[in-house]
């Protein structure tokens, strides 16, 4: 299910909370012993607070117990120099735990069931 930084793309990617299936991308934050990935899943849909009007990078505002990571379209962010095709947010209280094998057993072939589409640059992975 890939490495800590590689970002995948599904074409049907099945939620926890039962919305329905969609095209998603999930960047691998951490593996956590052989069992367990903490991931997020950008989304282009923008929440930041109205004061922040940081373009690209961490945003910190902790006064609204807010936090986000920006990637800009088409700025390259992997080692491949893949980028995403729009703004994309990682948002802190998203990061969530994945268990290997259910995502095995979900999307067992890559390049079929899933694809690896880059690997984040050290200087976006920071971990």
């Amino acid at each position: 299910m890939g490495g800590e930084g590689d970002i995948l793309y599904f074409e049907l990617f099945y939620f926890k909370n039962s919305n329905p299936p969609k095209a998603k991308y999930f960047i691998v934050l951490k593996i956590i012993g052989a069992s367990t990935i903490l991931a997020s899943l950008p989304s282009s849909r923008d929440f930041r607070p109205t004061a922040s009007s940081e373009a690209y990078g961490c945003i910190e505002v902790p006064e609204a117990c807010f936090n986000c990571f920006v990637f800009k379209a088409d700025l390259p962010v992997a080692t491949n120099n893949w980028a995403f095709p729009l703004d994309t947010f990682v948002y802190g209280q998203q990061i969530d735990e994945y268990e290997i094998a259910n995502l095995k057993d979900i999307y067992p072939v890559e390049g079929l069931d899933y694809q690896v589409v880059g690997r984040l640059k050290d200087t976006e992975l920071r971990i």
